[in-house]
């Protein structure tokens, strides 16, 4: 369940189900207490802030309507007993509940709203806020219970589902049994990793390359027969079947990705930028890098494209690379019996990390055919964590993309391939246009800036209603309305697409163009649509075209007069409309060229109107201002510079164009920045994903680590029983314990480290224990286990507590955790700021940072901080009523008013089972 987290000093009331409690807050040191005035809370949790003991208290509650007593029959240390004998005689000397009658248990939805209001506390203005509805809606008790067993305990949308998420483990585990292992790594053992890392990243271009190709190749040549089929029923006049052989075939691609979607990897829907970001920013959620997940993206990407929707292959081809580096990364799998040992190496986050950002960057480099771009793509958006030799593996990558690119390339530049066109690496190649500009020029690009920030940014915002909106809808039904949901854009599209047309102008040809006008074949400027011979319709030229031929025909150079004010009017807001709809249904979709063309088309634009008025003053080619145009939105929306200004300077061939698009993308994205978030943040944040932002927030400097260590602290001796570890693994979902063990010279308490959930489940299924807690050397530990035994499988279900059997007399033996224990792991004072803590935190990409006391009280330890706890939006949202599994919770954290004291509490019915939040 979320803990929640209470920010006042004073007694509050709250809401629950039906009834009134008060909240006391009694110190963070000491106990937290709900005070329940009539029935509504059936038990209260308690854990103690300083660990004396590991267990969790349940006390029932046994109450009246105006007064209420509390049951002490537990057996319990003795400190422990006199903290509860006082904090109940607070509660009892606090005065009643002022209630005449209790409310009426069956007030509707609207009674509910006004009441709260009513009974919010009255001393901030901002506490009276109306309580809103969180995204993620309530799992039911079956989907906390797997969570549990998974050992996660942190949900978010992924894909088109909900999904348990956890982090990843990026920190070198000093223990015995790796130590080990390093001291007898030889030479050639180190050379050995050192090659295989490139060999990898090798592979990873090479096969990026060729799924990009297999792509494209399938885009170009299923869009192409369809629209030259369709164009010829169109000019025969026959309306009516050109119209259904359009909306059926766009229908069939379309419903072909969708199903694959729902019934094969839910997690391959949307564009996958904002789960690879995730993934790299320490998230780790099942299938978002599976091999079905590659499979779905693959095909249906080509269905969305080809399928008519208004999406690009730019975001799936950036998560298709991605899972082709996790797939490539695995270190082996004993499934398919590839499990050499010098892939035992890469059975690691940390290089798998690595890996991958090697393959979103050949994910861009693929799509726009752009290294460079690609590798600053992935420094700029993806990346959380950088260094000199990724940038050098990342380039190698990406140049071979370009390779394999460029050989397909030359393949089928002899017509072998179909429809497949022959651009080269320079997709839209203007390089040959000069570029002269001056004061006359810079008002317009400055405008341009403005427009696509302000664009932008209500792109974001209004997509960003759209979103909840359809992942509330495909969460609360089943597949079929995904299915139903995607059949319905699909027509909407499709009946843009043939109806628009009709509202273009017919223009006759230019006579000084080496391009046949009107052309019959798929790609081309001009397109007939029922024009007379030797006329073609500007609009058709834009809507009967793939969208890669779109940007091509709106940057195209020495075309004035192509298009009209009109048409380009109508299609920008066709597009803009389109993108929004579509970007978010279930099938996999990319933003970039959508984005790309409606920036492109007010672009040029603007290039006609300076045309007209400047009278041959302004020298810039209207297609050079559509490239402007599409790095204004582009801006405005995605919030990248560097990287975009690169892929733009590598997709046109233009270097001299570089000062105007750096201006026109500065300007973007400040204005952006003022209103919201980029549209891929905005994306991580709706779907749950507890992203660790680079920056502190300025509230931090005013906490402190002790204030945000979350659930209650469970820890371990070092030798432990089995029966004790069995039953803390079933009973918690923590993923890191620390192991105290006795200093006999001092006689206190030591932490002698952290160790990990997985590799308590792995000492299990050894059964390596022991009879008595009498130790073994680590020596012999480290004959029995070797590293290969602990690392991470790379895709498919973990080990879980589920999965280990033990008899009656194994619980009854010990285990020494001592060879297995992390003994170096990162450790903060209580008293340091949560501004330091968390930089140090992001800064290191760690699980758990302990937090020890700067004064010594007898234990060596009083909390973990995680990534879920150190998340900043845990601490940006207003009041929120949330139902969570029949636990009824707020959350407040003002951050206008920093308070002295931090509590957490947490409210619980008898029937409720819900899982506390930890990483």
């Amino acid at each position: 369940m979320p803990v929640a987290v209470c920010q006042v000093s004073y007694a509050i009331e709250e809401l629950v189900g039906d009834k009134i409690a008060h909240i006391i807050p009694l110190g963070f040191r000491s106990l937290s207490w709900i005070y329940s005035g009539y029935a509504g809370i059936e038990e209260v949790r308690l854990a103690q802030a300083w660990p004396k003991s590991t267990r969790l208290h349940t006390i029932p509650l046994h109450h009246s309507f105006d007064h209420f007593s509390l049951s002490l029959n537990m057996e319990e240390p003795e400190e422990l007993r006199e903290n509860l004998a006082s904090e109940a005689q607070y509660l009892r000397d606090l005065p009643p509940l002022n209630r005449e009658t209790p409310r009426n248990a069956s007030a509707n939805d609207e009674d509910d709203n006004a009441y709260r209001e009513e009974t919010l506390p009255s001393c901030t203005s901002d506490l009276k806020r109306s309580l809103t509805q969180p995204l993620l809606s309530p799992l039911n008790n079956g989907q906390q219970q797997q969570n549990l067993s998974r050992g996660s305990s942190q949900v978010a949308i992924i894909g088109s589902k909900y999904a348990p998420v956890e982090s990843l483990d990026y920190e070198i585990v000093e223990n015995d049994v790796f130590k080990q292992d390093w001291r007898t790594r030889s030479r050639a053992q180190i050379l050995q990793y050192i090659l295989l890392k490139w060999t990898l990243a090798f592979l990873v271009g090479i096969f990026t390359g060729i799924t990009a190709f297999t792509i494209n190749l399938a885009i170009e040549n299923i869009s192409g027969y369809k629209l030259l089929k369709v164009n010829e029923y169109f000019q025969a006049d026959r309306i009516a079947l050109a119209f259904s052989i359009l909306t059926v075939t766009n229908l069939l691609l379309a419903l072909s990705s969708s199903i694959l979607v729902a019934y094969v990897a839910p997690a391959a829907a949307g564009s996958g930028i904002p789960e690879v970001k995730a993934y790299l920013n320490g998230i780790d959620a099942p299938d978002i890098l599976a091999p079905k997940t590659l499979f779905v993206k693959v095909v249906g990407s080509i269905g969305s494209v080809a399928g008519g929707l208004d999406t690009g292959k730019e975001g799936p081809l950036v998560h298709s690379a991605s899972c082709i580096a996790a797939l490539i990364g695995q270190g082996g799998s004993k499934r398919y019996h590839i499990s050499w040992s010098w892939l035992r190496y890469f059975k690691n986050d940390r290089d798998r990390r690595d890996l991958i950002t090697c393959g979103a960057a050949a994910g861009v480099c693929a799509a726009f055919r752009s290294p460079v771009g690609g590798v600053l793509f992935a420094l700029e958006e993806v990346t959380s964590w950088w260094r000199s030799s990724l940038l050098w593996r990342a380039f190698f990558t990406t140049a071979l993309v370009s390779v394999v690119l460029q050989t397909g390339i030359m393949y089928c530049s002899d017509g072998s391939c179909g429809l497949f066109g022959s651009g080269g690496l320079i997709i839209y190649n203007i390089g040959d246009v000069s570029v002269n500009f001056g004061l006359v020029e810079l008002l317009p690009v400055v405008t341009l800036g403005v427009v696509g920030g302000v664009l932008g940014c209500l792109f974001t915002f209004i997509n960003g209603r759209i979103l909840r909106f359809y992942f509330a809808l495909h969460n609360n039904n089943g597949p079929m309305m995904k299915i139903l949901h995607v059949t319905i854009v699909s027509l909407i599209s499709t009946a843009l697409m043939v109806g628009l047309p009709w509202l273009g102008d017919c223009i006759d040809c230019p006579t000084d163009i080496d391009e046949t006008c009107p052309t019959t074949e798929r790609s081309g400027n001009f397109k007939q649509f029922r024009c007379p011979d030797g006329q073609y319709n500007d609009l058709a030229s834009l809507i009967f075209n793939v969208n890669d031929d779109v940007v091509r025909n709106l940057f195209s150079v020495g075309t004035a007069n192509e298009f009209k004010y009109k048409s380009l009017l109508i299609y920008m807001a066709q597009s803009y409309f389109l993108a929004l709809i579509t970007y978010g249904t279930p099938v996999p979709s990319g933003l970039f060229l959508p984005v790309m063309i409606t920036g492109a088309t007010y672009g040029r634009m603007a290039g006609m109107v300076m045309r007209s008025l400047n009278s041959g003053l302004s020298e810039l080619d209207e297609g050079l201002y559509a490239v402007l145009g599409a790095a204004s939105f582009l801006g405005g929306a995605m919030r990248m510079t560097v990287s975009i200004c690169v892929i733009l300077l590598e997709l046109t061939n233009n270097l001299f164009l570089l000062p105007l698009t750096m201006l026109v993308l500065l300007i973007s994205k400040t204005i952006g920045d003022l209103f919201n978030y980029s549209v891929f943040d905005q994306i991580v944040h709706l779907k749950g994903l507890p992203y660790l932002e680079e920056h502190t927030e300025p509230y931090m400097k005013h906490l402190t680590a002790l204030d945000v260590c979350g659930s209650p602290l469970v820890t371990l001796s070092a030798v432990e029983s089995v029966e004790n570890v069995v039953d803390i693994l079933q009973r918690t979902n923590h993923h890191a314990f620390p192991v105290i063990d006795d200093d006999e010279v001092t006689n206190t308490h030591i932490l002698y480290g952290l160790i990990l959930r997985s590799h308590l489940l792995v000492l299990l299924r050894g059964k390596q224990f022991l009879s008595s807690k009498t130790m073994v050397s680590s020596f012999d530990s480290t004959k029995t286990f070797k590293p290969i035994d602990f690392a991470k499988p790379g895709s498919g279900k973990g080990v879980t507590i589920n999965d280990v059997s033990l008899d009656v007399n194994e619980l009854k033996m010990f285990v020494d955790l001592h060879p297995f224990t992390n003994t170096s792991p990162y450790t903060v004072l209580d008293t340091m700021s949560l501004a330091k803590a968390y930089a140090l935190f992001r800064g290191l990409a760690l699980r758990h940072l302990c937090v020890v006391p700067k004064i010594e009280n007898g234990f060596p330890i009083v909390g973990i901080l995680t990534p879920f706890g150190c998340n900043v939006e845990s601490f940006r949202k207003p009041w929120t009523w949330e139902s969570y599994g029949g636990v009824a919770v707020y959350e407040k954290f003002a951050q206008e008013e920093i308070y002295s004291q931090h509590w957490m509490f947490q409210l619980h019915k008898r029937d409720s089972s819900s899982p506390t939040l930890q990483a």
